[in-house]
């Protein structure tokens, strides 16, 4: 950098870095390169953004010891801040014009609407923070712009588990699972998606029973990889008893009453 930046600008500078690429690990050194400045001095200044964030509730500055250490930026919310978000959704759903024929709720803005897709996608990242993640899963196609936001946030890639194999995909593990309607449905993946042993983080839009986690819970177990994670943005009430026994979801369907138009949507606690 041709000129000395003063200290605001500095602290200016870090921050716009890390915010602009949550969950990435920025050692001081990468900094001191950049900015020609003692890492001492950078360290006082990370400090002070990271006490910043925390006051204002814009998220969390996070400092990693050792050798390949440094400091990254996880926007991480509240639990009052992730209450708000569930609290929003629900006004957005909670509306008779969205009951489609058959039982169903049109949510099909929200899953493209960005703004609305951070939100979201930061509750997940606060509800799974602490949790070790290689990779981001989700399936075709609904969920895969929350994946996207989401494995941005998290700073890991995104696998798209398909509905049918592609050729243009190269080899690929096809199975059969038990679709919300108990109808047998497919799925695939390429069998170079996933490296063994690695951890992912399901994600998908809705579950109603749980026929399509326990699908792809079934698929990764072929790929010798671990599911730490399920979530979904929403899940219906009914059944209680789900084919997966552990999952998380912003907000829950109790009931949609066709007849009288009537929507029953809360927040999930």
């Amino acid at each position: 950098m041709n000129n000395k930046l003063n200290k605001a600008e500095r602290q200016a500078f870090i921050t716009k870095i890390l915010v602009e690429s949550p969950a990435r690990v920025f050692t001081l050194q990468y900094f001191s390169d950049i900015l020609d400045c003692a890492k001492s001095t950078l360290s006082e200044d990370v400090d002070v953004i990271g006490k910043l964030f925390k006051n204002t509730e814009m998220g969390e500055i996070f400092s990693l010891s050792g050798a390949s250490g440094g400091v990254y930026y996880a926007p991480t919310y509240t639990p009052s801040q992730m209450e708000d978000v569930k609290i929003e959704l629900c006004k957005h759903l909670n509306d008779k014009k969205r009951i489609i024929t058959g039982g169903y709720l049109y949510m099909n803005d929200i899953f493209y609407d960005p703004r609305m897709l951070k939100k979201i996608a930061r509750v997940m990242a606060t509800s799974f923070l602490r949790q070790e993640i290689d990779y981001v899963v989700t399936i075709e196609t609904k969920g895969i712009p929350l994946a996207t936001v989401l494995a941005d946030i998290l700073n890991k890639p995104i696998i798209v588990v398909r509905k049918s194999a592609r050729l243009t995909e190269g080899p690929t593990i096809q199975m059969n699972y038990l679709g919300s309607s108990k109808t047998i449905k497919t799925m695939a993946l390429p069998i170079r998606a996933l490296e063994r042993g690695s951890k992912v983080l399901f994600v998908d839009d809705f579950m109603k029973a749980g026929g399509t986690a326990k699908g792809v819970i079934d698929l990764m177990k072929e790929f010798e990889v671990k599911v730490v994670g399920v979530s979904v943005v929403m899940a219906t009430k009914e059944p209680v008893k789900k084919l997966v026994e552990n999952y998380y979801s912003l907000i829950e369907l109790e009931d949609i009453d066709e007849e009288k138009r009537i929507i029953k949507v809360h927040p999930k606690k």
